[in-house]
């Protein structure tokens, strides 16, 4: 009988186990997604002026997701593997300690697991470069040796990342089309997707071949039916299209997106629902643009994904300024400053405020957008070029408009010198637009030449980068043409413009335009009663409570007379115990007594024993100074000196140990003081001038007896060779936090130095011996340099033992 109900206990937990663990693999994928989209969407809003890994870093923190989430999607299925917490904590060092002890398969998820930690952190360097490579190589033997399919992919895939990220794209392309090769071979569809993904993945977005490669992935994926990866991949591809000009494309790509993601319960939908009104909007289709605007703050609102409302506030603004409504784009724009301001800055803070700028121009009031741009921008000056870029456009065109043309040249000039460094894909259309109005300025002041130089710089990229200042580059053709008698295409420019001009001029006609509009201004009101009926039905149900409030309290009444019976029978009982308890809390005492009395004398003991080793060591130090009177040989003198000096920095240690309250650490700065006093007055060595620095720190005894005998060496060899005579002489001594835990010795001397460090630092001589030694003791890093004299350099962390 108890064997049948453990079989059913065993057989419940695991299926609810299991169930447990498929619901957390969906939430991962779900999760994963959201991130990408995330990323991908606030990259491509950047312009390129952020990277795809601090997009990332972005997604996650708004989100409060771990970074390594975002980056370890093959060998992180959501099933949890020992170190996996460690690293998502941060505590790399206390993974990499884990490691050794671990079977073979988690030995090799932590190893790619802390290859990507290592691989994508931010602001990597070469350093961290080098210790990605070190753990993707470990999970690659280990790959090899177990012979399992997935792992060898999974180690090859991150080694291709780290070509990548490394700086050596071309090795990275070519690894990860050795992997497409051999997961065709496999047969086995869900490989050769991952391959082809990573592939493609890993190609810059102007290169047109990423978007057919993630194209044979995307086929797959949609074969077998996984939806997350089907729109992941869409995400991957539609930036493709959107950079190399194919808007069309890339929007009926968005839409396919958008009702997957519909379709599988998504709700992060407004990062997509925005991009689709930026393209409509860039299309001048003004009534679907506000209608996917309105619907991205729908979502927004729905999601409570305040982290990135700017950027859809800025897209209501564009649709508004586009059309006229100059106040009510304002508004949108000060929002998304506002919340730019309260959550994080993903760098469109200078979007908002260029749309609050031009809807002040295009309602004529040039001295306030002056105003405004003069003072915001010395407070919050550009980060980029970009941003210089249109700011200085923004300025001149202010200029040009108040009629002081000398200061608005000096503008446009800075326009130009800026636009010339700007040569990606993301930045085309801006640089078209801002050298559009700059190039119908150069005409305005008789200067065809400089305006043409512009107009033909731009000319290869004006059909790709056709945005909403495209009127403005068809006005400034004519007007080129006009001058240059090249009738025919003036006169085909001029219609274009004029149908362009028309097409703006009839917007703010448009009736449903103004509906959707109304509907958006409705729902805010109608958002505002329902907020008012429900404080009414708040207060209704404050009332009834109220009313309820006192029948309870006279009910309680009665009750209360039956509780005081109750209290006083209680607190009889409570004062029986209450003279037990006392009893045993008067033995606790006495034993606690007896405790305190036996760490006391533990610790004078712990004091006796360091002041009689002191006093030996004080014995050793005397006999040697006897000896050293009988000899006559002064190698053999300065022998017995230089070990005097090295047992008298151990004799300090303890002395202090025995002098202080604390019998397991060193205070530094004193012992440290009073060795170099010893030295100084030992040598006689009063013409040098020694600088002092030491840091309010503890060591223990072992690290503490270390970092003396290296000094006293480093000390004792400085006084005695570094110095040919006694003017100027001077030894510097620092100890310091350089981290938390990890601390920096250096010495060093102004004196002569020496000719070859290698030569000092392969010295089999006894004093470089020990210097050695000991700074292997402490696992540091001794670095010796000879710049101006010679200087020792040791890193070293702090022992917990």
């Amino acid at each position: 009988m108890k064997k049948v109900i453990f079989l059913l206990l065993l057989t419940f937990f695991t299926t609810s186990s299991f169930c447990q663990n498929e619901t957390d693999k969906l939430k991962l994928q779900k999760d994963r997604l959201m991130l990408h989209n995330v990323a991908i969407y606030l990259r491509n809003g950047s312009q390129g002026t952020i990277d795809i890994d601090s997009a990332m870093i972005l997604a996650c923190k708004a989100h409060k997701l771990p970074y390594t989430l975002a980056n370890d999607e093959g060998f992180n299925d959501g099933s949890n593997f020992p170190g996996n917490n460690l690293i998502t904590n941060n505590y790399v060092r206390g993974a990499e300690l884990l490691l050794p002890r671990l079977n073979a398969i988690d030995q090799i998820k932590l190893a790619l697991q802390i290859g990507s930690f290592y691989l994508f952190k931010t602001g990597a360097k070469k350093d961290d470069l080098k210790n990605a490579l070190l753990y993707i190589n470990k999970a690659q033997k280990l790959a090899e040796k177990s012979k399992i399919q997935k792992w060898y992919f999974q180690s090859k895939y991150l080694l291709g990342k780290y070509y990548y990220q490394a700086g050596k794209p071309q090795l990275s392309s070519i690894i990860f089309s050795q992997l497409v090769n051999t997961a065709r071979k496999t047969q086995n569809e869900k490989i050769l997707a991952e391959a082809i993904d990573n592939r493609g993945t890993y190609m810059p977005d102007s290169n047109k071949e990423k978007a057919i490669i993630l194209a044979e992935a995307l086929a797959i994926y949609k074969k077998t039916g996984n939806k997350e990866k089907e729109i992941e991949t869409y995400m991957k591809i539609i930036p493709v299209h959107f950079w190399t000009g194919d808007m069309k494309l890339a929007r009926k790509e968005l839409q396919t997106s958008l009702t997957l993601q519909k379709k599988i319960g998504f709700l992060y939908t407004q990062y997509t629902e925005t991009t689709i009104s930026y393209i409509e909007l860039f299309h001048n289709n003004y009534k679907d643009a506000l209608f996917y605007a309105l619907q991205s703050v729908s979502s927004m609102e729905k999601t409570k994904d305040y982290a990135f409302a700017d950027s859809f506030y800025i897209r209501l603004g564009n649709i508004y300024s586009t059309t006229g409504y100059y106040e009510d784009a304002i508004k949108f724009y000060q929002k998304g400053i506002e919340y730019n301001q309260k959550e994080l800055d993903a760098g469109t803070w200078y979007k908002s405020f260029f749309g609050a700028l031009r809807s002040l121009m295009d309602n004529s009031k040039y001295s306030e957008a002056l105003k405004y741009l003069e003072t915001t921008s010395k407070k919050y000056p550009p980060k980029n070029d970009l941003e210089s870029m249109i700011l200085n456009q923004l300025k001149g065109s202010c200029y040009d408009q108040l009629g002081r043309l000398k200061e608005a040249e000096a503008s446009f000039e800075k326009v130009d010198f800026f636009a010339k460094k700007l040569n990606s894909a993301e930045t085309i259309k801006d640089v078209t637009a801002c050298s559009s109005i700059m190039a119908l300025f150069y005409l305005k002041i008789n200067k065809p030449q400089k305006a043409k130089e512009i107009i033909d710089r731009i000319a290869p990229f004006s059909a790709q980068a056709e945005s909403y200042n495209r009127h403005v580059l068809e006005l400034a053709l004519f007007k080129i043409d006009s001058l240059n008698g090249n009738y025919l295409s003036a006169i085909e420019h001029m219609k274009s413009y004029t149908r362009l001009q028309d097409s703006m001029d009839n917007i703010s006609k448009n009736r449903d335009y103004e509906n959707l509009k109304f509907k958006f201004e409705t729902s805010a009101k109608v958002q505002n009663i329902k907020s008012l009926k429900q404080q009414t039905d708040l207060q209704k149900r404050e009332l009834h409570s109220s009313k309820l409030l006192n029948i309870i309290s006279i009910s309680s009444l009665f009750l209360l007379l039956i509780i005081i019976i109750l209290l006083y029978n209680r607190a009889k009982i409570k004062q029986r115990s209450t003279s037990r308890l006392q009893l045993k809390e008067k033995e606790i005492k006495l034993k606690n007594v007896k405790l305190e009395r036996l760490v006391e004398e533990k610790e004078w003991l712990l004091k006796e024993i360091h002041h009689r080793v002191k006093n030996n060591l004080q014995t050793v130090i005397s006999l040697l100074n006897s000896q050293s009177s009988y000899l006559k040989d002064d190698l053999a003198i300065s022998t017995i000196k230089n070990s005097q000096n090295r047992i008298y920095a151990m004799s300090l240690i303890h002395q202090r140990l025995y002098q202080e309250d604390n019998v397991s650490m060193i205070n530094m700065p004193d012992y440290c003081n009073e060795l170099v006093e010893y030295l100084k007055e030992s040598f006689n060595a009063e013409y040098i001038h020694f600088e002092v620095k030491i840091a309010a720190i503890e060591l223990d005894i072992s690290q503490a007896i270390a970092v003396g005998l290296i000094t006293n060496e480093i000390i004792t060899n400085s006084i005695k060779y570094a110095f040919k005579d006694d003017s100027n002489c001077i030894i510097r001594f620092s100890l310091s936090e350089v981290s938390e835990n990890c601390y920096r010795l250096e010495i060093s001397d102004n004196g002569i130095g020496i000719a070859n460090i290698e030569e000092l630092q392969n010295s089999n001589s006894f004093g470089m011996t020990l210097i050695n030694g000991l700074s292997n003791t402490l696992e540091g890093e001794l670095a010796i340099k000879n710049e101006n004299g010679l200087s020792f350099q040791l890193v070293f962390k702090k022992d917990f033992r």
